[in-house]
């Protein structure tokens, strides 16, 4: 069992704007004015390869697959909220919340990773949920500690309670469940998604303490994070707002470990928080300015780890 993995699943797009309809509870998204569409999904398609091409650089494998056009996805950018890949050969679809991004989930997707020698065994299915207006948003959803089998949800919107906990037993994870907040117009709202204030690598954890309002939930997401020997690396709402939540940590050549994030993220964080994270870890970090702005997701949303076994 690891935490952490080599393979990364990621979809380039070819209509990317910014998503109307995840702009309902998603406050990180903005509308670039006097800026053409075609000129956002260039950019984006530009932020795209280059962040490929830094990934590659370090060692990590990148399976890329374009998206077809075929519908209106502008979020397809963003797989990790409709599938998981799990190391028994399990695969999770999940629930979404805007109509639109439902269009993202392909099966094409599983043969291609089939015909590259990873082996699927079964298809964890919740998408029916929608019918019943519930929600969770794969690993953006739930945040997944999969050595010590704890899973951390922020519950919102786009993250349901009954339906996280059914995940979890499915699954075998400890529930770890909190609402976590940020101040829109002097408003406390719940965040959107929990791995947009909250990143576990294998021996740390960033996270976003001050956006769980209930002192009991912020002490208890404290307690399994110590217990599991992980130091924790306290971030502001403000970096928050510069996605220097929403991170993730690979392997490299040679199994180096790598934390990759944007670089706004990067340039959000203070020297001593970036010195107590190279004690852990490597750091890498690409500009994705566009598709932050107008998807409201950074790094680590783009990338959908592949935990599936290999044919021997």
């Amino acid at each position: 069992m690891e935490q952490i993995t080599n393979t990364v699943l990621m979809i380039r797009p070819i209509n990317y704007r910014m998503n109307e309809q995840t702009a309902i509870n998603n406050f990180y998204q903005k509308e670039l004015e006097h800026v053409l569409p075609e000129t956002i999904n260039t950019r984006a398609q530009l932020e795209f390869d280059t962040y490929v091409e830094k990934l590659e650089q370090i060692g990590v494998q990148v399976i890329v697959i374009s998206d077809t056009g075929a519908f209106d996805t502008p979020d397809s950018i963003f797989p990790n909220n409709w599938v998981s890949f799990h190391e028994n050969g399990d695969i999770a679809i999940y629930p979404m919340f805007a109509e639109n991004r439902r269009l993202e989930r392909r099966e094409d997707v599983f043969q291609i990773l089939e015909d590259k020698g990873f082996v699927i065994h079964n298809i964890i299915d919740y998408t029916s949920a929608e019918d019943e207006g519930v929600f969770l948003e794969g690993t953006g959803s739930a945040v997944l500690d999969r050595v010590n089998r704890k899973a951390y949800c922020a519950l919102s919107a786009r993250a349901d309670e009954g339906l996280f906990i059914e995940f979890c037993e499915d699954f075998e994870y400890m529930p770890v469940m909190f609402t976590a907040y940020q101040s829109v117009n002097e408003t406390r709202v719940p965040i959107y998604h929990t791995n947009v204030m909250m990143c576990i690598g294998e021996t740390f954890a960033v996270i976003c303490l001050q956006s769980i309002d209930d002192q009991k939930e912020r002490r208890t997401v404290v307690k399994q994070l110590k217990d599991d020997g992980k130091e924790i690396i306290d971030i502001t709402e403000d970096q928050v707002s510069h996605f220097a939540g929403n991170m993730l940590q690979v392997k490299g050549e040679d199994s180096t470990r790598y934390l990759v994030m944007s670089q706004a993220a990067y340039n959000a964080l203070t020297k001593q928080q970036i010195q107590r994270l190279q004690r852990h870890t490597h750091i890498m970090s690409s500009s994705l300015d566009t598709i932050e702005a107008c998807g409201g997701g950074s790094a680590r949303c783009m990338l959908a780890e592949v935990f599936l076994p290999k044919k021997v």
